[in-house]
C-alpha cells in the first residue's frame, strides 16, 4: 500500500546517527559536511525506489551536496532489502554515495521517515529545509523522472534561500517496521 510522507517541521534539527554501510564502515552524522545534506530513505525492492533510482545517482552528483541513503526495512520479512541485495542495487543504479543500514530502524523514527523513497533536505546548520517529494513522476503516471522538486530544493539551500511550502509529500512503499516497532501501531 502507497502512504504518503509525514510533513516534519521545516527548521527540525538533523538527528544525529551513526549506522553502518552496506560493506558495514559506521557513518555519522558528522562525517557529512558538504553545506547541502539530503538524507534519502530508500530499500531496494520497492518499485517507487526503483522508478527513481537513477536519477537519484545523478542528483547525488551535484556539487555541494552530501547525500546518503539509508535503508530501514525489517529485512527478515523483506529478504531484497539485506545488505547484499542493497549492494546490488547500489551497483545496478550507479550510486557512488553512503547506502546505510538502519536495522533497528531507530534512525528512520528518529527522522520521522513514513515511505520509501522519503527525502529530507538540511542546510549548512543541518535544520530541515525540505521534506518531500522527488518530483511529479510515480511508476505508472507516465510523467518524466527529472528530480525537480528535490533539485530546486537543493538549489534553494545552496543559495542560502528558504524552500516555499507547500511541499509536495512523497509517495511510495510504507516502511516495513519490525514487529511492536511501527510509530502509527499497526505492526503488519
Amino acid at each position: 500500500m502507497a502512504l504518503t510522507s509525514a510533513l516534519v517541521p521545516l527548521g527540525t534539527s538533523a538527528p544525529d546517527f551513526t549506522l553502518p554501510d552496506i560493506r558495514g564502515a559506521a557513518h555519522s552524522l558528522a562525517d557529512f559536511t558538504a553545506p547541502v545534506l539530503v538524507v534519502a530513505f530508500v530499500c531496494n525492492h520497492c518499485p517507487y525506489v526503483n522508478h527513481v533510482e537513477m536519477a537519484l545517482g545523478r542528483v547525488a552528483s551535484t556539487v555541494g551536496i552530501d547525500l546518503v541513503a539509508i535503508c530501514s526495512n525489517d529485512v527478515s520479512r523483506y529478504p531484497d532489502d539485506a545488505p547484499d541485495e542493497l549492494a546490488g542495487q547500489a551497483k545496478r543504479a550507479g550510486w557512488a554515495f553512503p547506502y546505510l543500514v538502519d536495522e533497528a530502524q531507530q534512525v528512520a523514527r528518529a527522522y520521522g521517515a513514513v515511505c520509501t523513497p522519503d527525502f529530507f533536505v538540511y542546510g549548512p546548520d543541518r535544520l530541515l529545509a525540505y521534506r518531500g517529494a522527488f518530483d511529479e513522476s510515480t511508476p505508472g503516471n507516465g510523467l518524466p523522472v527529472t528530480g525537480a522538486a528535490l533539485t530546486a530544493a537543493i538549489d534553494l539551500v545552496a543559495a542560502g534561500h528558504p524552500v516555499p511550502e507547500p511541499h509536495r509529500p512523497s509517495l511510495g512503499c510504507g516502511i516495513k517496521w519490525l514487529p511492536d516497532n511501527d510509530p502509527t501501531g499497526d505492526s503488519r
